[in-house]
Order: structure tokens, then sequence, then C-alpha cells
């Protein structure tokens, strides 16, 4: 038996479900950086940006924009869309053909599915679009002082170093205390100081003045004095050394990892890096989500007309903003696991979307 998956009614209700998610994604970016400009606007006439470069930056802006729209716009175009076909019996008429509504709303699914994929090459266009974006609006202070004073980095090796201060412009430490246990004389505890240390890409982190300690545990331990160390185990470039509040909109998912995983070495807090790197991914997949939310709703009424898709779609994406922000503020307090956290908006929407999709009329 030949299954026909992209029939005459799916073209028609993926077409009309995509008219709409296009319009919508691409009117909410808009509508914030009209917002924008309307607020910053003297800000960059000050600095003298030129015009084009002003264009340009908020070209680069429209990924950053869009990331958290593109849900939002599945929910509109799931609730406009069905609400359409709902008001003019459309539906009715599929389920007296003997067509289902979960078989009728499948081409939505795939609609939703197509936004996820898209919003997940949104995110990942995000963090280099950001970067050059506040490159020409002004907003990156060259010279600015990223320093960081007493603390404590331990790398996958087991050595623990110990550093008065450093500063990730200049890529220096100052007076530096490394640690690593032995277990036996062939593998010896040491430790070693330095006054100073200084990153270079070529050559890496270069110890100066300093002296070595090797505690083999018997009458056999020794002291060696340097002038200079290269220490080829740190491999650590500076800004790593130090936390970076701008971290999550400048590193994407697989780099946001790395970044946080020397964070953690470093003894940093990074419950809220750990939620924002995993709503990379919770985001997009909430299209999907939502869209099983929207579709039952968009039933409920056949009269509600317009008004009533404009205020569920709202309502509904207010509340997923409002429970995005809640669960960043729960997971970066470490009172929920971070990365599960991230995902509790979608879980919710999910078992609630579940149960209505359940108790409608197929």
């Amino acid at each position: 038996m030949k299954i026909r998956l992209l029939g005459p009614l799916d073209r028609y209700v993926l077409s009309e479900f995509l008219k709409i998610l296009a319009a919508t994604a691409l009117g909410f970016p808009i509508l914030v950086i009209v917002i924008d400009i309307t607020e910053n606007l003297q800000k960059y006439l000050y600095r003298h940006i030129p015009i084009m470069d002003l264009v340009k930056a908020y070209f680069y802006q429209l990924p950053e924009s869009s990331f958290q729209v593109i849900p939002a716009a599945v929910l509109f175009a799931t609730v406009f869309s069905i609400g359409g076909f709902t008001r003019h019996s459309e539906i009715s008429a599929a389920k007296a053909s003997g067509i289902s509504f979960y078989r009728f709303i499948a081409p939505i699914a795939v609609g939703a599915l197509l936004a996820t994929i898209i919003d997940l090459g949104v995110g990942a266009a995000m963090p280099g679009a950001n970067s050059r974006r506040d490159e020409l609006l002004g907003e990156k202070r060259s010279g600015e002082s990223v320093t960081r004073s007493n603390f404590t980095f331990a790398t996958e090796q087991g050595r623990v170093y110990k550093v008065a201060s450093a500063d990730a412009n200049t890529g220096s430490l100052d007076r530096v205390e490394i640690e690593r246990k032995g277990q036996w004389p062939d593998y010896p505890t040491y430790m070693i100081y330095a006054r100073s240390g200084h990153w270079t890409p070529r050559n890496g982190w270069m110890l100066k003045s300093g002296v070595i300690h090797v505690l083999t545990g018997d009458s056999s331990n020794f002291t060696v004095s340097f002038d200079s160390l290269r220490d080829r185990h740190l491999t650590e470039p500076p800004k790593n050394l130090l936390a970076n509040n701008k971290a999550p909109d400048e590193m994407g998912f697989v780099d946001l990892g790395k970044f946080i995983a020397s964070m953690e070495r470093s003894g940093t807090d990074v419950n809220q890096l750990r939620v924002e790197r995993m709503l990379k991914i919770a985001i997009p997949a909430t299209c999907m989500i939502i869209m099983l939310f929207g579709a039952p709703l968009a039933t409920s009424s056949q009269r509600g007309g317009a008004a009533y898709g404009v205020g569920v779609s709202l309502g509904t994406t207010v509340i997923f903003l409002m429970l995005v922000q809640l669960t960043q503020a729960v997971g970066g307090k470490g009172l929920v696991n971070p990365e599960l956290a991230a995902w509790l908006p979608g879980v919710l929407f999910l078992a609630v979307g579940g149960t209505l999709l359940a108790r409608v009329r197929t």
C-alpha cells in the first residue's frame, strides 16, 4: 500500500502554517530592532557611528533577536493556522473524510521540526554575529582591565595552581604556586613557586624567577631554582582562567562547554553558565513542544477569531519567557540541576500540551 506523505491536503496545511511562521519570525525581530533604535539612536549618533555600520550592526543582531522568537512564532503559526481551519470547518470536513485530527496536523509538526533546525542554526550563528555587532556599535572597550585575584585552578592532570592575581589583557600571572601530589618515588610530589608568569600564543605559559621543590618521601628531596620555566601542562589561555559574564553570548555550545570546564577547575561557580549552555538546545527544541501545546488550544474556540488567537499566543509566550527567566535563576543558584532547569519550561509545556492533545476529538 503506497502512502503519500505530502498529498494536496498536507501541502495546503503546511503552506498556511509556513506563511504565518515566516511573517511572525521576521516581524518580531524587526519590531525589537525598531524599539532598540528608538532607545539608543542618540547614543550611537554621539559615537559618530557611520550609517552603514549601524545598518550592518542591526543585521548582525538578527540572530539574537530571532533565537527566542522562533518558538513564539511557531506558537502563533500553529494557533492561527489551526484556528483558521477550525473556523472554516476544514478540520470537520477532514474528519468526515476519515482523516483524524492528529493526521491533519502532521504537516504542522513537520514545519515545527523545520523551525527547530533553523533555530539551532540561528543559535550557532549568534556568538559570531554578537561579537561583530558589538564591534560595529563600539560596545567592546579595548584596554578594559579583566583581572582576578587569589584563586585556585585545577588542571585535568591533577596539578593545582594558586594564583595571587591574573590579568587577561596582559596575559600575566603574579605569584604562582603549583602543587602536584605524587604517590611513589618514581612519581614524586613537587611544588613550584614562581614570582610571575606570562602567556604567549606560541609558547604558552612561561614562569619567571622561581624554585622547584621535589619531595620523594626520603632523604633525596631537593630544590632547584630557575630563571624561566615553560609550563607545558597549563594550556588554558588567560581569558579561560577568568570568569566572563558574556561567555554565553560570545561562545557556541561546544566552546562554552570547554570554557565551563576550565572555570570549574578554577573554582568558579558555573551554574548560570551551565543553564545558559543547555538553553542553546532547549529553546530550539521548544518549537516542537509548543506546537503540541498550541494545536489543541486553537480548536477550543471556534468563534474567538483573531483576538482569541492573539490572546492565547501572547499569553503563552509571556508565560514561557517568564518560566525561562525563573529556571535561569533557580538553576543559577544551584537549587535545581542547571541542565535540568533549562528543560523545565519545555517539560511543563509538554505535559500540559500532551494532556490537552489527548482530549481533542479526533
